[in-house]
């Protein structure tokens, strides 16, 4: 298991494991493993950009994601207060990474 010291890399990674326990229809299923793990996924690969433009850009992508995911989870009708709220924690980070 990869352990990061950046912490949103780590709740992401949560976020996934979450989502990928989530018993829903398979169609929305689907798009909630893809668009959970590019969370994951973009964080990694933005934070290890070395330019603050890619790494943004990467972030963005990231928080597109959270976004996407959270949609797929109301459409479910999933109401789960423990993973919005985790959602919502990597939301802030992200949106501090990308504003900084």
């Amino acid at each position: 298991m990869v352990k990061s010291n950046f912490q949103v890399l780590n709740l992401s990674i949560s976020f996934y494991r979450k989502c990928a326990a989530i018993k829903m229809q398979h169609h929305l299923k689907d798009q909630l493993l893809r668009s959970s793990s590019s969370i994951a996924l973009n964080i990694g690969e933005g934070n290890a950009k070395s330019s603050s433009k890619d790494r943004k850009k990467f972030f963005q992508i990231a928080y597109a994601s959270l976004k996407e995911s959270l949609v797929a989870l109301e459409l479910a009708e999933i109401h789960d207060l423990e993973l919005f709220n985790l959602g919502d924690h990597i939301g802030g980070s992200l949106y501090k990474l990308i504003k900084k």
